[in-house]
This record gives structure tokens, C-alpha cells and sequence, in this order.
């Protein structure tokens, strides 16, 4: 799940047998309704983005790791075969709490206490309360093991909301700060699959509005953020939106994730560097009607790489910091 739709594609062509994916597989931008939907994308240009007016509190960030265990966190497993998610599933779901795999715990990584995530199975830890109006810290570091053909993909999901595994019986709705290199703070919607292995019946309920620009350079829907650019309202089949610059460090060195949301807004920061804002987040309810998304649960995933997360912080906001473009000299 969470990836790119490259990585979508790869995990389809790589991992599952010919026979079991399904014929819809992601957009690829060979229609005229997916030509048309970038159409109007300006052309993309680098920019040099800083974080100003930064929220402040007295209080020091409370920790949701504490170093010792998992206490505060759920885990679901998708299928046993994570091969099979997005083709024909070789099980049912694991499920809540039914990790005897070690898919998630906590080891010593670097001196100091890591919440550790193999990939070996698809699936995420998520936090049993759901949170609003806040800023989260997070650090990761790769691990040396991939168990896929795919590139090495992770993430962190919030606003998660619904039913566990609703995604191809693996994540739940919500919407995506992605960890893959080179794409780290892309945004997805992730949306409910409703239990069918097709992206064309998906329900993409998840929405969120994005300032995008064309860049021709990543595969379709060929965008990136871009501070001040076409406000654009991701929908199907334009579900996601690259980071504006790649800030990851190194393989093998630790990476810090800032995340601030407040209200139905929300800002990526990769090692200090903003690559990502987005407003107007939004879900549907029961009765289908279009909704603010502003609270939910925080997951971090298991996807075919070996992940470690430490220094897991969580404060409250009174507001959003401001994006800014550093003029050139």
C-alpha cells in the first residue's frame, strides 16, 4: 500500500503472480481523463523553503514511545503473504494484536531504545488514542534487510479513522507522510478498498487540497509540491503529490520528521526542510457525505524494509508554522 504509484506498480509486477493482479492497476497517465487532470499543472522550479513563526509551548513534547515497550500502541497485520495484498490475498488479515511475528518491538539501535519494524509483513502500529491540533516528532533510520523487489518504502499515516486493515485488509483511512527514499513527505490518500483488490472500486474518501506544479521527471501525476502554486484537490486518479525536495540523509544515518496539523491543515518537515502542506483535508461519514478531517490515530508501518523509529514525540498547537521562500542573494 502507502507508496507511490510506482512503488504501487512495482509491488503489483514484482510481487504477485500475473494471474492475480487485477487488470485496473493504478493510473499511468494513458488516458485522456488522466492527461487531462494534470493539464493545467505549471511547470516546476526548485525552491528553497524555511519554517517561520513556529508554535512554542512551555511544556516539554510528551513522549509516545517510552522507550521500554508498546504500551499506547495497537498492531495490525495485513495477510500473510504480503505478495498477495493487492491481488488475490492468501489469508485472511493477521489482525489486532496478533503479532507473534516480531514485526513490531522494541530493540536497542545506535545506544538508545527503537521501536523496530521489519517489513517482513505489511501492517501498522497505531497509537490507541486519536489526536488533533498537534506537532509530531519522529526520527527513523533504515535497517540493512529488505524482504521485496520493491524500493525500501515506509511511512507515517495520521488522521487514521475507520476500520482497521480497510486498505486492501492492511492500513487504515487516513492520510500519509511517505518514507521512501528520495520521495520522503510525499502525501497520499488512502482511502478504503472495501474489501476488493481493485483501484478502481477503491473508495478514495480521504481528500486534501495541495499547491502543486508540474515535473515531468516522476512518474504520473507528475507533481510536486510547490509553495504558491495551482491549488489542487487530490481525487482519483491524482491521489498524490511528490515532496518538493529530497531532504532524506544518507542510508544508515537517522532522519528527523516534523509533522504539524492543525485543524483540516497540515505541513511535512524532513530534517528541517518543509516539502509538503496541504488544507482542506477531508473524509466521508457513514452517510457518504464529505466531512473535515481534523483528528485521528497515528500508524507507523511495516512495508518490506527494515525501519527503525526512536525519539517519538507529540505536542499541542495553538497554530501551523509559516512556509517561506528563501530569496536568492
Amino acid at each position: 500500500m502507502s507508496a507511490t504509484h510506482r512503488i504501487i506498480a512495482a509491488s503489483l509486477a514484482l510481487l504477485a503472480p500475473a494471474d492475480a493482479i487485477a487488470a485496473d492497476g493504478p493510473p499511468d497517465g494513458s488516458t485522456p481523463e488522466q492527461k487531462a487532470a494534470i493539464a493545467k499543472d505549471p511547470a516546476f522550479r526548485q525552491q528553497d523553503l524555511v519554517l517561520t513563526n513556529l508554535p512554542r509551548n512551555k511544556e516539554a513534547p510528551r513522549k509516545l514511545f517510552n522507550g521500554r515497550d508498546l504500551a499506547g500502541w495497537d498492531s495490525w497485520l495485513g495477510v500473510t503473504v504480503p505478495a498477495t495484498t493487492y491481488g488475490t490475498p492468501s489469508s485472511a488479515p493477521i489482525g489486532l494484536n496478533h503479532d507473534t511475528y516480531g514485526v513490531f518491538k522494541v530493540v536497542e539501535q545506535d545506544g538508545a531504545p527503537a521501536i523496530y519494524s521489519s517489513g517482513k509483513l505489511f501492517g501498522g502500529l497505531l497509537t490507541k488514542q486519536a489526536h488533533r491540533n498537534y506537532h509530531l516528532h519522529v526520527e527513523y533510520k533504515w535497517g540493512a534487510n529488505t524482504w521485496t523487489p520493491m524500493p525500501r518504502n515506509n511511512g507515517v499515516l495520521y488522521h487514521s479513522h475507520g476500520a482497521y486493515g480497510a486498505f486492501f485488509g492492511t492500513w487504515m483511512s487516513g492520510v500519509e507522510f511517505e518514507v521512501v527514499p528520495h520521495s520522503v513527505g510525499m502525501l497520499l490518500t488512502v482511502g478504503d478498498s472495501k474489501g476488493k483488490q481493485s483501484f478502481e472500486t477503491v473508495d478514495w474518501r480521504v481528500g486534501a487540497t495541495v499547491p502543486v506544479a508540474h515535473d515531468s521527471s516522476i512518474p504520473y501525476p507528475s507533481r510536486r509540491y510547490f509553495h504558491g502554486g495551482l491549488l489542487s484537490q487530490l481525487t482519483f486518479p491524482t491521489w498524490n503529490v511528490e515532496a518538493g525536495t529530497d531532504a532524506e540523509r544518507p542510508l544508515g544515518e537517522w532522519n528527523s520528521l516534523d509533522l504539524y496539523v492543525f485543524g483540516d491543515k497540515s505541513i511535512h518537515v524532513v530534517n528541517g526542510v518543509p516539502v509538503m502542506a496541504a488544507s482542506n483535508l477531508t473524509t466521508r461519514d457513514a452517510k457518504a457525505r464529505t466531512i473535515p478531517l481534523t483528528a485521528g490515530k497515528i500508524q507507523l508501518q511495516s512495508e518490506g524494509a527494515e525501519t527503525y523509529f526512536r525519539a517519538i514525540t507529540i505536542e499541542p498547537i495553538r497554530h501551523l508554522p509559516t512556509i517561506a521562500e528563501r530569496k536568492a542573494r
